[in-house]
Order: structure tokens, then C-alpha cells, then sequence
């Protein structure tokens, strides 16, 4: 019978399921060091909550260990990448706790807006101090939302109840899907800032949105406006907040979360009068403990038992021995859509995969996944795989299409992608060359043929001699070194594009130089995994 390891204190909801599936549980919240692995080794599966750091010294012997489920939506404290190379899956629970966060946003929104904890630590001190906490009202006033996934629209939607005028961001959230929602949206992030009264954050913690607030982008905000960070501590960027704070430029600013959590005693903004503080509360209420307890318990069962996967974090639920069958076609996939997010201008709103030849007789769903994945992981700070990135494509207004040809054209297999912004349909095609080599043959009405890993440096220019000589003179001034090279044209002379595979990162002065060529008229870095790296879903 599989075995159960509880390893933080789990709601009865939860454990009654367990225990009603017949599975055998093991309940011990908070073992440490050699009873924690003993307990983790014994076990089939695992419940933890955030207080269980599962670590890759952890999980280097993880005995029959199957599967770790994250009661809960951050899985920062487990090491994803040791447990996939261990063969284990791990998943969520995504939903649980989103109107709970949500609710917890507006409750330190009115808060913050009102005094509502200074005045009430005045009146327990016995005083009576009307003039002193003269708030501000929230109807009419905009409220900037960074990241319009569950919890973001929720919280929209409860601020435009409130009568406020609610303005979003999102990298991945059309324009006319917001407007659906009602909400409004701003096309890049020092837009929004400029515009809002009360500016909210909800992305996952990442190294994309670390310090996704600074100082630079907290100068472009209204002398008076505030913040509030519901998410993850180090979204904003404490030292910034608190000159902003201390300055005057921000009028208040209400924390649920921290980079350190507790935060030291002698934090700054803990000192702060005009700083409303929680300790990480966004899903502590009966409800949400309840229903992530649930989820956790379900998820756990259904693996078990049936050996299905949900919301997995790190694998595909899919049969294994077909994702490897078809592992070249998910690279290449995948690579296509890392590439188009990072060509693209402005939000996506569509994306059509045309497949040709010997790809289009294999499973195109599994490889529409893998480049869904690749779209959106760049710019999406969530864990996404080739299982969930399509629902979470849908969810952003982002509409996904596939057509299949088993005819073969000018190859034996084509992957044509053409993804569309609000501003232009931009085309990138791969194909497979032999057994294990992919190529991009494809860029706009440019054909070409370019490796399709590492840094490479884009650029379209008018086909005149020296102009290669020109780039590869500067770069060798600056120490980069072009590993390969290829140039598309359509005539001789004219407009034409050029693709450099290099070997490392050229520095934003040699960028400059480049850009500086009167026949240049275009220039994009964008970054490709090493050859043969698959994503970690992969497994």
C-alpha cells in the first residue's frame, strides 16, 4: 500500500481523504535532519507546506520517494531541478488560495488608504486623533496590477468594485482579452507607472522579477502614490522602497511578504509610520487552508492510485516513452517559442504552428505544448511545461492554433510559427538537419540557416559589402567571439537579415556601435539553451 509522508501541519480536510482512499499516512509535522529523511525515504509520496525545505542534499537517497505536491503555490522551498533528476515528480496546488490572496490584497489597500492600523494603535493608546489620520479615498483613483493571473484578476475585479479605475501588465494578457475582464492595459510597465495612484504586485518570484520595482522604476510613479506587494518578498526592492518612503516620493506602501521572513527586528520598514505590515497572511484564512489541503491530499491520490499527474511543476503527464520519442521535435518546438517571445513587440494575442512533412504524422499536441511552453517561460515568471502552458496561454487571451500537413515542402519536416502581436505576425521556422542537429530556416520573409542555441544576435540591414567586416571588427575590439554566422536576402543589395551565433555576451557598448550603422536597421539579442539542453519538465 503507498505511504503518505505528512511533513507540515496539514488541515483535517486533507488527511481525511487520505485516509478514506485506504492510503497509509504518516503525520509528523516539523522532523529535522536524519528523521526527516528517514520519514521521506519510506514514503511514496509527500505533503509539505512552506516549512519543510526539501533540498537536493535531501533528496540525493530518496528511497521509493515518487512524488512531492506543494500544498500551496510556490514551490521555492523544494528543489526542483534535484527531484526531477531523481525522477520525481512535484506539483501544486494553483488554485487554492486566490481569492484568499486576493482579499488579503484589498483588506492592506484600504488599510494603507485610510490609516486604519495607526489609527487603531492610536485609539488602544487612549487617544483621539481625528486630524491626525486623514486617509484618502479609493474611489476614482487607478490602481496599477503587475501580472494578470488568478490572483491579479481578482483582485482587479474586487478594485473596480471599489469604483476604481483599474490599469494592468502583463507581458502576456491582450489588450482586447483585459478589456473583456474590464480591466485596461498599459503597453509596457513605465506606462502603468506613470499613471497609477496605488500600484499592486502578482508575479511568482523569479530571477526575471527580482527587484521588478527599483529605484528607477519607482522615480517614474507619482509623488504620492503607494505600494503594495501581496506576492513575494523581493519583488520590490526593500532599500528602494524605503528611501522612496523616507524621501516622501511614496506616500505609504503595505507588505504581506518579505525577502527574509520574519524580518529582522531593526528592519527599516518596520519603522516606518506610514507602513502597513502582515506576516505573510495572503493565504492564511480556514478556507484556503482548507482547500489547498484538499488539493494536495486529491493530487497525491490520484497519482497514486491511478498514476495520473496535475498540475505538475517539473514533468509532462503524458507516457514517457512517447515524449522521448518525439524529443527533438519538443526541442525544437520549445526553442521556436523562446525565440518568439523574444522577438516579440507587445503583447501576443495569437499563435498559429503549421507543421509539414514528418513532424505533422506525430503527436502535434505534445509539441504545440513544448512551444507554448517556450512562449511563454521567458516572460511568465510561473512554472510552465509542455502539460500547462497552453491553459495558461488560454487564460491570458492568448489564442493557440495548430494545422498539419503531411506533405513535405523544401523539407522533410517544418515547424512554421507565426505569432501575432498588437502591433505585427511575425514568422520563425525550424527543421530538423539528421538525427540531432535544429535549425531556424526561417526569420520574417528571410530564408536562412542558423544554429538555433546559445546567444545569438539578430539584426536586418541592407545587403552592402563590409558590413559583416564592420560588426566583426567591434566585436573583436570587445572580445566576442561569432561562432557561426548565416544571412538571409530576397534580392542582392537589399533588405536582407543576419543572424550571429556567439560565444559569449556582447556588452551594451559594442551593442551601441552596431546599432550606430546607417545600413542597420534592426537588432535583437536573444538568448537559446546550449545545444541538447532539455527544459526540466522534461525530466
Amino acid at each position: 500500500m503507498p505511504r503518505i509522508f505528512i511533513s507540515d501541519k496539514l488541515e483535517s480536510g486533507g488527511i481525511d481523504l487520505l485516509q478514506a482512499s485506504g492510503l497509509e499516512i504518516d503525520n509528523r509535522p516539523g522532523l529535522k535532519d536524519a528523521a526527516l529523511l528517514d520519514a521521506l525515504q519510506a514514503a511514496d509520496g509527500m505533503i509539505v507546506r512552506s516549512g519543510t525545505r526539501v533540498t537536493a542534499q535531501l533528496l540525493e537517497n530518496p528511497g521509493k520517494l515518487r512524488a512531492i505536491v506543494r500544498a500551496g503555490v510556490g514551490v521555492d522551498n523544494i528543489d526542483v531541478a534535484a527531484a526531477t533528476r531523481k525522477g520525481i515528480v512535484v506539483m501544486n496546488t494553483p488554485g487554492g488560495n486566490t481569492i484568499s490572496t486576493a482579499e488579503q490584497t484589498i483588506t492592506l489597500l484600504c488599510a494603507l488608504a485610510r490609516h486604519t492600523a495607526a489609527a487603531d494603535a492610536s485609539l488602544h493608546q487612549g487617544k483621539w486623533e481625528r486630524t491626525k489620520f486623514v486617509g484618502t479615498q479609493l474611489a476614482g483613483k487607478t490602481l496599477g496590477v503587475i501580472g494578470l493571473g488568478r490572483i491579479g484578476r481578482e483582485v482587479a475585479r474586487r478594485a473596480a468594485g471599489l469604483d476604481m479605475k483599474v490599469v494592468g501588465f502583463d507581458p502576456f494578457f491582450s489588450a482586447d482579452f483585459a478589456g473583456k475582464l474590464g480591466i485596461e492595459t498599459a503597453p509596457d510597465l513605465p506606462t502603468l507607472l506613470g499613471r497609477v495612484d496605488f500600484l499592486t504586485v502578482h508575479t511568482p518570484l523569479s530571477p526575471e522579477t527580482t527587484n521588478l520595482i527599483d529605484a528607477t522604476q519607482i522615480a517614474l510613479m507619482k509623488k504620492g502614490a503607494r505600494i503594495l506587494n501581496c506576492a513575494r518578498g523581493g519583488i520590490v526592492n526593500e532599500d528602494a522602497l524605503v528611501a522612496a518612503l523616507q524621501s516622501g516620493h511614496l506616500a505609504g506602501a503595505a507588505l504581506d511578504v518579505f525577502v527574509q521572513e520574519p524580518p529582522p527586528a531593526d528592519h527599516p520598514l518596520l519603522k516606518l509610520p506610514n507602513v502597513v505590515v502582515t506576516p505573510h497572511l495572503g493565504a492564511s484564512t480556514t478556507e484556503a487552508q482548507e482547500t489547498v489541503a484538499l488539493e494536495a491530499a486529491q493530487l497525491l491520490i490520484d497519482y497514486l492510485t491511478k498514476g495520473a499527474v496535475q498540475f505538475a511543476v517539473n514533468m509532462a503527464a503524458v507516457d514517457r516513452a512517447e515524449l522521448q520519442e518525439i524529443r527533438l521535435y519538443v526541442d525544437l518546438a520549445r526553442r521556436l517559442g523562446l525565440l518568439q517571445a523574444q522577438m516579440a513587440l507587445g503583447p501576443i494575442q495569437r499563435a498559429q504552428l503549421i507543421y509539414r512533412g514528418e513532424v505533422a504524422r506525430r503527436s502535434t499536441k505534445l509539441i504545440t505544448g513544448a512551444f507554448a511552453a517556450g512562449l511563454l517561460e521567458t516572460r511568465l515568471a510561473q512554472n510552465v511545461n509542455i502539460v500547462n502552458a497552453e491553459l495558461i496561454a488560454r487564460e491570458r487571451g492568448i489564442e493557440i492554433v495548430e494545422q498539419s500537413v503531411s506533405k513535405k515542402g523544401d523539407f522533410s519536416t517544418l515547424i512554421q510559427t507565426d505569432v501575432t502581436t498588437d502591433k505585427k505576425t511575425y514568422t520563425a521556422s525550424g527543421t530538423l538537419f539528421g538525427n540531432q542537429f535544429l535549425r531556424l530556416v526561417q526569420l520574417g520573409p528571410y530564408h536562412l540557416d542558423a544554429y538555433m542555441d546559445g546567444i545569438m544576435l539578430l539584426f536586418t540591414h541592407r545587403d552592402v559589402p563590409g558590413l559583416i567586416g564592420f560588426i566583426g571588427t567591434i566585436f573583436g575590439k570587445h572580445g566576442v567571439n561569432i561562432a557561426q554566422m548565416t544571412v538571409g536576402r530576397q534580392l542582392p543589395g537589399g533588405e536582407a537579415i543576419a543572424v550571429l551565433n556567439l560565444d559569449n555576451d556582447p556588452p551594451e557598448a559594442a551593442l551601441q556601435e552596431v546599432r550606430a550603422h546607417p545600413k542597420i536597421t534592426s537588432l535583437s539579442v536573444v538568448k537559446l539553451p546550449p545545444a541538447g539542453e532539455m527544459p526540466v519538465w522534461f525530466g
